[in-house]
């Protein structure tokens, strides 16, 4: 299966975000801490212009820690400041101001060493869909003012959030990019929750996220639903075909006969996996050194 999604209305988005960057002090690029390559849009280096930006890893209460430091230090060593952060609960998220602040610093200090009193910051919140831009701003904000939702496209304008007197946010729709050039991307943001799930094939998301799992971190697959015999092949498409009929069989997805309900039980894995109950996990790393397979 081929995954792509690109409606109409993120070529509008890309094209506003254009128009308003002559307003913007600052980018926050917001990645998904799972994913946090593939859910690196590539246009956004030529949608920015050169800004200022601070990279910020949401969703960090669902990656593996481990990973997410190496990404920390990834994004460093590329010259970026970065903060990783949970938006749902709020840890971290008061740090994002303060970093803008701190990116800024010479800006801020030539506005006041010519007598000016410095305006609040402007920040472009910039991600890909259902990466929790409306959830963080939120946070920041102090109170519910942009709409969220746990499906991709629920942004669909532009709007100005004041954070405080010292920052405002500009929200903005989720956008791709017209061609995954690689399909692992694709599977990798159809698994989180950045594609639109109607045009998927659950089953075959479902197979993809099991066969990762299975090779990286068997062991909250087993402890979830309480499996016993692990691949020994995560690459052979028939053992991963066994393991979610076992997890179809554990979770009651039967159909007559006694055969499993695969559809069903895909849904129960991606729904699990997109709310955390799979555990903290990571699907990519910038190093060559993933979390080895735990059986």
């Amino acid at each position: 299966m081929t995954i792509q999604w690109f409606p109409g209305h993120m070529t509008r988005a890309k094209r506003q975000i254009q128009e308003k960057l002559k307003l913007i002090d600052i980018a926050i690029e917001l990645l998904d801490a799972r994913v946090p390559l593939s859910s690196r849009n590539p246009m956004v280096d030529d949608i920015l212009q050169g800004k200022p930006r601070l990279i910020v890893l949401n969703k960090s209460d669902l990656a593996d820690p481990r990973a997410t430091e190496q990404w920390m230090a990834y994004f460093a060593h590329e010259g970026h400041e970065c903060v990783a952060v949970d938006s749902s609960t709020g840890t971290r998220v008061n740090e994002i101001p303060i970093k803008a602040k701190e990116i800024l610093h010479e800006k801020i200090a030539k506005q006041i060493a010519k007598g000016m009193n410095p305006r609040a910051v402007r920040g472009l919140i910039v991600g890909i869909p259902n990466v929790g831009k409306s959830t963080l701003i939120n946070r920041l904000a102090g109170r519910n003012i942009a709409a969220t939702g746990d499906k991709p496209g629920v942004t669909k304008g532009q709007q100005w959030i004041k954070v405080g007197t010292e920052m405002e946010l500009l929200d903005t729709p989720g956008i791709l990019w017209p061609k995954f050039e690689d399909q692992l991307v694709g599977y990798r943001l159809a698994m989180t929750g950045a594609i639109r799930e109607q045009i998927l094939n659950i089953d075959d998301i479902a197979f993809f996220a099991v066969r990762e799992l299975a090779g990286r971190y068997w062991k909250v697959l087993k402890e979830r639903y309480e499996l016993d015999n692990a691949p020994s092949d995560p690459e052979d498409n028939e053992q991963i075909v066994q393991v979610m009929e076992d997890i179809g069989r554990k979770r009651g997805c039967l159909m007559g006969g006694g055969r499993v309900d695969l559809e069903k039980a895909s849904g129960i894995i991606l729904r699990d996996l997109r709310a955390g109950k799979l555990g903290r996990i990571t699907l990519e790393a910038p190093y060559d050194d993933m979390p080895a397979r735990e059986v």
